[in-house]
C-alpha cells in the first residue's frame, strides 16, 4: 500500500513539475509579461548595491522570479522596486531571511497536513459509515490557495530572487562539494518550479480522493467464491482488498499444498478479471451473490443469474486523474508534464535511467536462473502468479493461520499493537530513550484500506500509521503490513525532527523511505521471536528481493508505458485508456515474462492499485528494493538502530549524493545481481 513521504508529496501536489515527453496537451505557458530590458537592467542594478553577490546566483535568481510575475503582480518599474528592496544584499540578510522562511513554511506545511489528516480520518479510519458529506470533506484540498497566497503576498517571489533553483544535474555534479546551508538554499529554490491555480488543484486532490477511495473500498468476498467443482475454497469471513489482500493471500498459499495451489488460481482468475474489467458488479463489496472466477459465472444460491460487467470504472478513475493532471501542465513551466514530476522532480532520477535500469535488470541472467530455481522447489513449471513467489521468505514454512493466532494474542487491538512499539524498536537495536522519543510521535489508526503510513509536517505533530485489526484481533498481514508502515514512520519521524534544516527533511525520494519500511518489514518474524540468521537465510534474502525486483519493475514499466502513450494521445478516451493498459501489460509480459512463465498474453501485471490511484508511484518500490539492498550490506553484522540515526537525519540529498553517504556508493542493481547469482551457485552446489 501506498506509504506517503508527506514532504515530497506535498511539494508535488503544489508545485508539480518534470519528464521525458514534450507536452502535446501543454497550453501555451505565457506567464512573464517583463521585457528582457527590464531583467537586465535589474540584474545591472543589484550588481551595483550588492557588489560582494555571487553574480550567477544574481542573475539566475532574478530569472527565475521574472518567470513567474505577471501582469497583475505590478509593472516592470514595480517589478525593479520589489527586487531591489527585497533581494538579500549580505550572506548575513541571506541566512537571516532563510531562518524565517523555514520557520514559517514548518508553521503552513505543518498544520495544513494535519488539517488534511484529519479531514480524511473517515475516508482511512474504520469507525461510522461514510456519508456524501464525510466524502465532500475528504476530498478538498487544504494546500489549494497555497500558490495563490504565496504569489498574492509575494512571499513566493522573495523566495524565487534570493534562493534560485537547480536542475537535478546540477544537484548531482555541484552538490558534493556544498555545505549543509548551501544543500538547504537550493532546496528552498525547489519550491516554486509551478504556479497552480487553486481551482486547478482542488479540481487534482478531487479526483484523487475519488480515486482512492475506490481502490481502498474494492473488496472481494473471497469465502463466496466458488470453484468449477462448487466447492469453497476460503473462509466465509474473508474480505480481501485489490490488490494487495489478492496478492497476499495468493503469497500465503505456498505453503499449502495441492488445495493452496487450486486457491492461487482462483485468485490469478479473480485479478484478470479485474483488469479486463468483466468482473461482475455484482461481487464487489458483496456477500449476496456466490461467483466461479474460472467460467466467470454468478448465483444467488443455486440458480444462475446474469452478469453484469462492471463498467470501465477502473480506467475512469486514472483518466479522470489524467485530465486533471494536464490542467495542472499548464502552469508548470519547468516540470511540463507529470512524467517529469514523477522522475526528475519527484524520484531525481530521469525517466530514461529508471527504464534502462529497469530493463537491464529483468532481462538479466540471473532471472532464468532463479525462475528454475523455484521451479525446483515447487516441483512443478510455473504460472503467471508464480511473479509473485513468496518462498524465499523465512516465514513460507511457516503456517500464517498459527502466526495469526500469535499476532491475534499479542496485538488484541489497535492500542495494543501501538503500546508495543517502543519494545520493537528496542528489538531492533535502539536504546530505550530514542525509542521511546520515536513512538512518542507515532499514532497507530485501524484502516477501511490495506494500510498506510502518513508522516507529519512539523515537530510538534506525530506521523500516522494505519492498518487492518479485525474485532478478534491484528492477523498475521495486517500486522506484516504493519511492520512495514512502521518502517515508513521511524524514517519520516527522524528525518523531520533530527534533520538540521527543515527544509531539508525527507529523504531523496518515495524509494528510499521504501527502503527503511522494506527493512523493517523484513525483521517481522524476528520481532515475533522467531530468530535464524544463517548463510542459507542471507542467501534466500537476496533471492527474495531480486525476485520482487523482477515482478514490479514489470508493473512500474506498464505505468510509465502508459503515461508516455497519454502524453502522445491527448484526446483518448476511457475504453482506449483501459485497452492501452492491457495492451501494455501483456505486451511487457510477452516479451520479458512469457519466455519464463510459459504462457503469453497474461494481463496480470496491469492489476496494481497504485497504477490507478497514484499513477508514476510504482517505480519507487523496485527502486527502493535496489536502495533497501544496499542499505542491508551496509547494516550486516552493525546495530540497525544506529545505523538509521547514522544515516536518515542527512536529509533530502539526491538519491546517488544520499547513497554515498548512507553506503559509500551510488544506487545500483549490481550488488543484487552479484549476491544473486551467488546465492543461485550456492543453493546449485547443494542440490
Amino acid at each position: 500500500m501506498m506509504k506517503k513521504n508527506v514532504f515530497l508529496l506535498i511539494v508535488t501536489l503544489l508545485l508539480t513539475g518534470c519528464g521525458d515527453t514534450d507536452n502535446k496537451q501543454n497550453k501555451s505557458f505565457a506567464m512573464s509579461s517583463l521585457s528582457s530590458s527590464t531583467i537586465t537592467a535589474v540584474i545591472d542594478s543589484l550588481t551595483v548595491k550588492a557588489p560582494a553577490a555571487d553574480i550567477e546566483l544574481l542573475k539566475r535568481g532574478v530569472n527565475h522570479c521574472a518567470t513567474f510575475w505577471t501582469p497583475t503582480d505590478g509593472t516592470d518599474d514595480e517589478f525593479t522596486a520589489f527586487c531591489m528592496a527585497n533581494f538579500a544584499a549580505t550572506p548575513e540578510a541571506k541566512a537571516q531571511l532563510f531562518a524565517k522562511l523555514q520557520t514559517n513554511l514548518e508553521i503552513l506545511y505543518g498544520n495544513y497536513n494535519k488539517i488534511n489528516v484529519d479531514l480524511k480520518v473517515p475516508l482511512h479510519v474504520t469507525g461510522s459509515e461514510l456519508t456524501d458529506i464525510d466524502m465532500r470533506f475528504g476530498a478538498l484540498d487544504p494546500f489549494a490557495h497555497f500558490f495563490d497566497d504565496m504569489f498574492a503576498s509575494k512571499i513566493a517571489f522573495v523566495t524565487l530572487l534570493n534562493f534560485p533553483f537547480y536542475t537535478l544535474e546540477e544537484k548531482n555534479t555541484l552538490g558534493n562539494s556544498w555545505t549543509r546551508a548551501e544543500w538547504a538554499y537550493a532546496r528552498l529554490g525547489d519550491l516554486y518550479t509551478a504556479r497552480i491555480p487553486a481551482h486547478v488543484s482542488q479540481a487534482l486532490a478531487q479526483v484523487s480522493s475519488e480515486a482512492d477511495n475506490y481502490i481502498s473500498a474494492y473488496n472481494i468476498i473471497m469465502g463466496n467464491l466458488r470453484s468449477e467443482a462448487d466447492e469453497q475454497l476460503f473462509a466465509d469471513n474473508m474480505a480481501l482488498i485489490s490488490h494487495w489482500g489478492l496478492r497476499d493471500e495468493l503469497k500465503s498459499n505456498y505453503s499449502q499444498g495441492v488445495k493452496g495451489h487450486e486457491k492461487q488460481r482462483i485468485i490469478y482468475e479473480v485479478i484478470k478479471h479485474i483488469v479486463l474489467q468483466d468482473i461482475p458488479q455484482q461481487v464487489i463489496n458483496d456477500t449476496t451473490c456466490l461467483w466461479k472466477p474460472i467460467s466467470n459465472k454468478i448465483y444467488h444460491g443455486t440458480e444462475e443469474i446474469a452478469a453484469v460487467p462492471e463498467p470501465d470504472t477502473r480506467y475512469k478513475m486514472l483518466y479522470n486523474i489524467y485530465r486533471a493532471t494536464i490542467d495542472v501542465d499548464a502552469y508548470s513551466p519547468i516540470y511540463s508534464t507529470y512524467l517529469q514530476r514523477a522522475f526528475d522532480q519527484q524520484m531525481e532520477v530521469s525517466a530514461e535511467d529508471i527504464v534502462k535500469m529497469f530493463t537491464d535488470f529483468i532481462t538479466s541472467g540471473q532471472v532464468k536462473q532463479v525462475a528454475q530455481l523455484i521451479e525446483t522447489r515447487l516441483g512443478r513449471p510455473l504460472e503467471p502468479f508464480d511473479i509473485w513467489y513468496d518462498g524465499f521468505k523465512s516465514r513460507s514454512t511457516l503456517n500464517e493461520d498459527d502466526l495469526s493466532q500469535l499476532t491475534r494474542r499479542r496485538y488484541p487491538t489497535v492500542a495494543g499493537y501501538e503500546a508495543s512499539l517502543p519494545s520493537q524498536l528496542m528489538q531492533l537495536g535502539f536504546s530505550r530513550q530514542k525509542a521511546a522519543e520515536i513512538c512518542a510521535k507515532v499514532k497507530v489508526d485501524p484502516s477501511r484500506g490495506a494500510g498506510h503510513a502518513w508522516g507529519a509536517l512539523m515537530k510538534s505533530d506525530k506521523a500516522r500509521l494505519r492498518t487492518r485489526v479485525a474485532a478478534n484481533g491484528m492477523d498475521y498481514k495486517g500486522y506484516n503490513i504493519a511492520t512495514h508502515e512502521f518502517g515508513h514512520n521511524v524514517e519520516q519521524t527522524i528525518s523531520l525532527n533530527d534533520v538540521d534544516n527543515y527544509v531539508m527533511n525527507g529523504v531523496p525520494s518515495t524509494a528510499f523511505t521504501e527502503a527503511l519500511a522494506f527493512v523493517f518489514q523484513k525483521r517481522d518474524l524476528s520481532l515475533l521471536g522467531y530468530n535464524a540468521v544463517s548463510d542459507e537465510a542471507v542467501a534466500l534474502q537476496a533471492l527474495d528481493i531480486f525476485w520482487g525486483c523482477y515482478e514490479i519493475m514489470g508493473v512500474a514499466l506498464v505505468d510509465i508505458r502508459t503515461w508516455q502513450w497519454l502524453y502522445e494521445h491527448p484526446n483518448a478516451t476511457v475504453s482506449e485508456l483501459k485497452a492501452t493498459i492491457i495492451k501494455n501489460a501483456t505486451d511487457i509480459w510477452n516479451i520479458y515474462y512469457a519466455p519464463i512463465f510459459g504462457e503469453d498474453n497474461s494481463p496480470v501485471l496491469g492489476i496494481y492499485s497504485h497504477m490507478i490511484d497514484i499513477p508514476l508511484y510504482l517505480p519507487n518500490y523496485p527502486y527502493g528494493h535496489i536502495v533497501e539492498f544496499q542499505l542491508e550490506q551496509q547494516i550486516a553484522g552493525k546495530n540497525l538502530g544506529d545505523e538509521i540515526l547514522r544515516i536518515y537525519p542527512v536529509g533530502r540529498l539526491t538519491p546517488n549524493l544520499w547513497m554515498q553517504h548512507a553506503v559509500g556508493s551510488d544506487v545500483s542493481v549490481t550488488p543484487l545481481l552479484n549476491a544473486t547469482q551467488q546465492a543461485i551457485d550456492q543453493f546449485n552446489s547443494k542440490h
